[in-house]
Order: structure tokens, then sequence, then C-alpha cells
């Protein structure tokens, strides 16, 4: 009987985590660039003195879903959408961080910043520009602009975005939003492209994602009901007892 509250215990344990991730994936349906949170489970089972009887579940690890997410016509000089694999790479206080977020703006004193404030790595770290009255991001993430005064054709090309695309398995989400790549220095990959004037929404499919809040839930009822059941067997047991006795 304890085997099974323990077992049901640890499935609705789990249950319960993966909601607050399916949560959290909803709350961001919105999000530019979000890659939605998975969670993989494993079964392992009981040992006791004899053979294992009975499994129980755990999260083996959180991982991300890294598909392409819609992209979206903004028109904005500064919006870059990823077309493909691979992402952007700005500055953290722990190191590198990629995004897949391109609503890039500039600060008071020039510097490239993403939507959250962190500077935009370049060739040679963050990106400065100069005050421009027009400004272009190619497909490679060569950033050219026209500075204030000059005439049209005057257009000089000022940096390019650091793009990289290590292997997903690499790559671990932070508390930031922000994944970070294991295993050494990350090098470009000229082979990500850009579209300017897009945005990527997030791949969260807000349909898939309620159906898996309701099917949660049901699981969930089930294993409450398995404690309870436990339970009440429990006290038939003990009131058979008292009479045998």
């Amino acid at each position: 009987m304890d085997r099974m509250i323990y077992v049901a215990m640890t499935g609705a344990r789990e249950i319960l985590q993966k909601q607050a991730l399916a949560a959290n994936n909803l709350a961001n349906v919105n999000t530019t660039g979000f890659r939605a949170d998975q969670n993989v489970l494993r079964a392992l089972p009981v040992f006791n003195m004899n053979l294992p009887t009975r499994a129980y579940a755990v999260t083996q690890e959180v991982t991300a879903d890294f598909s392409q997410g819609p992209l979206q016509q903004t028109g904005r000089d500064l919006d870059v959408a990823i077309k493909g694999p691979g992402w952007i790479a700005v500055q953290t206080p722990d190191g590198e961080g990629l995004t897949r977020s391109g609503n890039l703006h500039l600060s008071p004193s020039g510097l490239l910043e993403s939507a959250d404030g962190r500077p935009v790595l370049g060739n040679n770290g963050p990106i400065s520009l100069p005050p421009l009255q027009s400004v272009s991001i190619g497909a490679d993430g060569t950033i050219s602009g026209v500075p204030q005064g000059q005439p049209a054709s005057a257009s000089v090309v000022f940096d390019r975005l650091r793009l990289v695309n290590p292997p997903e398995a690499s790559l671990r989400k932070g508390p930031d939003g922000l994944f970070r790549a294991s295993g050494g220095p990350i090098q470009a990959d000229a082979g990500v492209t850009l579209a300017q004037g897009m945005l990527e929404g997030s791949n969260v499919n807000p349909v898939s994602a309620m159906v898996d809040m309701i099917s949660m839930s049901r699981q969930f009822e089930t294993q409450i009901k398995l404690i309870q059941t436990a339970r009440e067997d429990s006290r038939n047991a003990a009131q058979i007892l008292n009479l045998n006795g």
C-alpha cells in the first residue's frame, strides 16, 4: 500500500511540474522568438528485497522545442528574424547569451540592444552606431547606414551581427530566457540568414498547449484517486484486523 502511495505521489508531482511548464508556455504565446519548454519524463523501477515490481516517474531533463516560429512582417528597420536555425548573440554578465528575439533598438548612447536591454554583439563585441538617418541590416547580419547630414549615397558599413548556430543538444535555457551553449567558444556561422523588417513569433501552439493542460489535469486527478484508494484500502484492512482480533 505504501508503495502505491509513493508511486502515485511521484506521478502527481511530475504532472504538476509539467503543468507549470505548459502554463509558462501559454503565458509566452505572444513573446517574440520564444521557444517552448518541454520536460522529458522517465519511469524508474522501485527496487525491494526481491524484484522491482513497480515504477515511478522522474523528470529526466527539461529541454526546448527548437522548431521555427511564424514570421511576422513589421517593416521596422531594426526588426530582424532568423530564417531557419541560428541565434543572435548578446552580452550578459556571465558571458554570451543567445536569442531569437530580433526586435532590436538603439540606446541613447548609440548602443545596439536587444528588446530586454542587453548589448547585441558584433564581430568585435558590442555594436555602437553613430547618429543615422537610415539603417539597414542585411541577410548576413551586415549593418550599414547613412550618417546624419550625409547624402543618401554615402552609405557606410559599420559592423556585422554575430550570428551563431551551435548544436541544439548543447543549448540550455537560463532563467533569463536566453540560451547558452556548453562546450567552449562558439564560432560565428555565415550560413545563418536574417530577414529585415520581420520578427519571429513564439513557437508555442496555443491549441495544443490547452489540450495538454486538460489532459494533465485528468492525469493528476487519476493520481489523487489512487492515493485515496490506497488510504481506503489501508482503513479497510485495519478494520478487518480489528474484527479478527
